[in-house]
């Protein structure tokens, strides 16, 4: 059987990388990249593997294929610190592996995300994305927040979560909120967008009404409505600040 370089890109991660990394025991070879770590992410990953480097983060697009670069084997699994292999996608991957010959150059995984303290079924799930594939075959592509793996070949999709431990609590969403809809706008504004008074109301209305009632976010509780309130507040406030540069800044 072919062999398999897991990869991660990572910063101040402690308290998910243990369980991505224990969640990985059947790859061949474990690729970390740190961005400058000031907890005990580096020292918990050599644990579990002496091919951990430091590069300096220049978006995601550019960290994960430096990653890549630095792993070895032809097959590539792709893994957010936060993030872990279910035994379901493990069995998948390995059956995937043996099975393929050469039919496939790279494999769709669903991610399942964990949101204050319960599995979210509908807002964002199904959420399918390449993260198994040929090394040469694949490349990361896109804008930060809109990265995706390139794939000269085809793909198909394995059976299985990839189970994604999102943000601890509401502050953090909250932070990270914050931080996103920054780069969004800020990506917008170099595209030469514009912005008016329907993207203030229209948009984060519809935001919100595709994840509550379309994806059918009011089955996930309060977790559900919770999460479509903060993404049309994100929605909101990336135009606000895209409004920001426009008129303030310039």
């Amino acid at each position: 059987m072919e062999k398999i370089s897991a990869v991660i890109i990572c910063k101040d991660e402690e308290k998910n990388i243990q369980r991505c990394m224990e969640s990985i025991d059947f790859v061949d070879e474990i690729v970390v990249v740190d961005s400058g770590s000031t907890d005990r992410t580096v020292e918990i990953c050599k644990k579990f593997t002496n091919k951990v480097f430091y590069h300096p983060w220049a978006g995601y697009v550019e960290q994960k294929n430096y990653a890549l670069a630095k792993s070895v084997h032809e097959w590539t699994l792709s893994l957010d610190a936060d993030e872990e292999v279910s035994p379901k996608l493990k069995e998948s991957i390995l059956n995937a592996l043996q099975n393929n010959r050469n039919k496939y150059s790279g494999y769709r995984v669903n991610r399942h995300v964990f949101y204050l303290g319960r599995w979210i079924n509908h807002c964002w799930y199904p959420e399918y994305k390449i993260r198994f594939f040929k090394k040469s075959k694949g490349r990361w592509v896109g804008k930060n927040l809109h990265e995706r793996v390139e794939l000269d070949g085809k793909y198909c999709d394995l059976p299985g979560d990839l189970n994604h431990y999102t943000y601890q609590n509401i502050s953090q969403h909250l932070r990270t909120i914050d931080s996103f809809s920054s780069i969004a706008a800020r990506e917008k504004f170099e595209e030469g967008k514009s912005v008016t008074l329907f993207n203030f109301f229209l948009n984060p209305v519809f935001q919100f009404f595709k994840l509550y009632i379309l994806k059918r976010g009011f089955l996930d509780g309060m977790p559900g409505f919770i999460i479509s309130v903060l993404s049309s507040y994100y929605t909101l406030l990336k135009y606000v600040k895209l409004w920001e540069i426009r008129n303030i800044e310039l």
